[in-house]
């Protein structure tokens, strides 16, 4: 059966690049369809009637007509811009950021409605909150989680014997935690404070309204985002751009 010439999805918007002086190459994440490329032509024209709809971290409505290479979009309807988002740096930082991380852990044409789901989730939550942390670190502890990539925290990965209540060691070789007798044998694990121990245990299995209820100091905060970011480094095989834009503006932008 041949399929139809034209479609509607639902999409957020996880990247552009130019393509000419007036069109732009969308990555869309989409419900059904996964992670896709299109084209929007024009948008890069002020008068573009496009445009407003398909800014990055936008959700839409789009019809789109195949292409022999790249789609193209023909008609777009935002659902939600995410405003509060777009008007904050550090909201709009951590955004890009979270666009990257889809980006580079997903392939092209494979469905995941529980992940589409999980990063609009993740938008919504954003966009009603300044205390971003706690919702990057969810968010990467549950991406992982659907990938196939959940660490693991209840007992150690090379003895398998149950944690104690003590610090132990993370290994991002091994997926997760090791004990403290075995982590002090391995040379690239770094140690994991019982603390850093609970809250990951508690965000890999609760809903976001538990996880902004706990209070974090900076210090277990940066030890947390520290963990998981050397995680992902090792199963990309390589740093995300957007994490060097992060840590300058924590430099640049001092806390209230």
């Amino acid at each position: 059966m041949t399929a139809p010439r034209t479609y509607q999805t639902e999409a957020i918007i996880i990247k552009r690049i130019k393509l000419s002086e007036a069109d732009r190459i969308l990555t869309l994440y989409t419900p059904e369809l996964g992670k896709l490329k299109a084209v929007a032509k024009g948008t890069r024209r002020p008068q573009s009637k496009l445009g407003g709809h398909v800014e990055l971290l936008t959700h839409s409505r789009l019809m789109l007509a195949r292409g022999r290479n790249l789609d193209i979009i023909t008609q777009a309807q935002t659902i939600n811009n995410f405003l509060p988002i777009k008007d904050d740096l550090e909201r709009i930082s951590r955004g890009l950021y979270i666009a990257e991380l889809v980006d580079s852990f997903t392939g092209e044409h494979i469905e995941d409605r529980r992940l589409f789901d999980l990063v609009l989730e993740t938008l919504h939550q954003l966009s009603q909150t300044k205390d971003c942390e706690p919702i990057l670190r969810y968010f990467e502890l549950h991406l992982l989680d659907h990938l196939g990539y959940r660490p693991q925290l209840q007992q150690c990965t090379e003895c398998n014997s149950a944690l104690k209540p003590e610090t132990n060691f993370f290994s991002p070789s091994h997926g997760g935690v090791l004990c403290h007798d075995c982590g002090f044998h391995e040379p690239v694990a770094r140690p994991l404070s019982l603390n850093a121990l609970k809250v990951l245990r508690l965000w890999q299995n609760c809903d976001y309204a538990t996880a902004r209820r706990v209070k974090i100091n900076p210090e277990l905060s940066a030890e947390l985002e520290q963990v998981i970011r050397e995680y992902i480094k090792y199963l990309l095989e390589r740093q995300l751009k957007s994490t060097a834009w992060l840590d300058k503006l924590k430099g640049t932008i001092q806390p209230k």
